[in-house]
């Protein structure tokens, strides 16, 4: 029997399904196993997520083993760098509801053309739960020099599945990772913890400077040695716990963990009142190929979207 929280789970997704593309018992990897049940209602095919187990060892990787020396390791704070795309609502869920950390939460108003992305950021954070959730706010349009802080540079659209991880795209945004996690740093050490969690994909996103795991290693030892926890023995993790998982497995381990994708956004170029997204930039087609590989017709953000054009 299908309980009546997990129908409600089922409906909430909002999308119908091509097909069955996970059996009973599937496992996510690197985090726990997925089975899935088809449930008919009102919006169509839904899959729920009908149970759980816990497999040994942490989702992803992170800089450094944990120390078990830590104050502010036993307090189990850690601090989530959250944009509201579908990769950090994902990691928010794993460093909640996998690893166990009260989250608190850190999103960025730096002058993003996606400014829409800080709305989703504030959604997803009360939707899983955190302790906090806090804005940022910078002025990155100072300097421009990518095409989501300047309205001189165009948004990449239609581009070619080769040529995305070929190049540094426009849409890379100079020092941005740098600056993020300075201020997550900041944050960390303020509220007593060492554990910082980022969104960040080698596989879909090679071709970003900041989004390799050599660059959060060099931060890690930068960090150990810039702050009074890393002077007084403590260790800084920047946990990168979806780094080499594909687009596909993402949105499984999403879906193992609750992530409602509906209210989560990608789009470097939506619409700037409604926020829907433009359907053809680099996210919004990466986004579109791995819900299709698992067998969704549409993307759960695009729902709400299509409903209303056939109202």
């Amino acid at each position: 029997m299908v309980s009546e929280r997990m129908r409600v789970v089922g409906r909430s997704l909002g999308v119908a399904f091509k097909g069955r593309q996970w059996g009973r018992g599937d496992s996510v990897a690197g985090g726990r196993g997925l089975r899935t049940e088809w449930v008919n209602d009102s919006v169509g095919v839904c899959v729920v997520n009908l149970a759980r187990r816990h497999a040994s060892g942490s989702v992803g990787s992170s800089s450094t083993p944990t120390s078990g020396k830590s104050w502010y390791r036993e307090h189990k704070k850690a601090v989530v760098l959250l944009s509201g795309g579908l990769d950090s609502a994902t990691t928010l869920a794993l460093a909640k509801r996998k690893s166990g950390f009260d989250c608190y939460s850190l999103g960025f108003d730096y002058g993003q053309r996606h400014k829409y992305e800080l709305v989703a950021a504030e959604k997803v954070a009360k939707s899983i739960g955190v302790k906090d959730h806090r804005v940022i706010k910078i002025d990155l349009r100072a300097f421009g020099g990518s095409a989501l802080t300047s309205d001189t540079l165009d948004v990449p659209k239609d581009r070619d599945e080769a040529v995305l991880a070929s190049e540094i795209p426009r849409t890379y945004v100079p020092a941005r990772n740098i600056i993020f996690l300075s201020y997550a740093l900041a944050y960390a050490e303020t509220i007593g913890s060492n554990d910082i969690f980022i969104g960040t994909n080698v596989v879909d996103y090679s071709g970003y400077p900041d989004c390799r795991q050599q660059f959060f290693d060099a931060f890690t030892k930068m960090a150990r040695l810039g702050t009074r926890a890393g002077i007084e023995g403590d260790e800084l993790r920047v946990h990168t716990p979806i780094m080499n998982l594909a687009k596909a497995d993402i949105i499984r381990a999403g879906i193992t963990y609750d992530v409602d994708f509906s209210i989560t956004h990608s789009c470097y170029d939506p619409d700037q009142e409604s926020g829907r997204p433009c359907e053809h930039c680099d996210p919004c087609l990466i986004r579109k190929r791995a819900f299709s590989e698992l067998g969704f017709e549409i993307d759960p953000a695009l729902v709400k979207y299509k409903n209303a054009d056939t109202a």
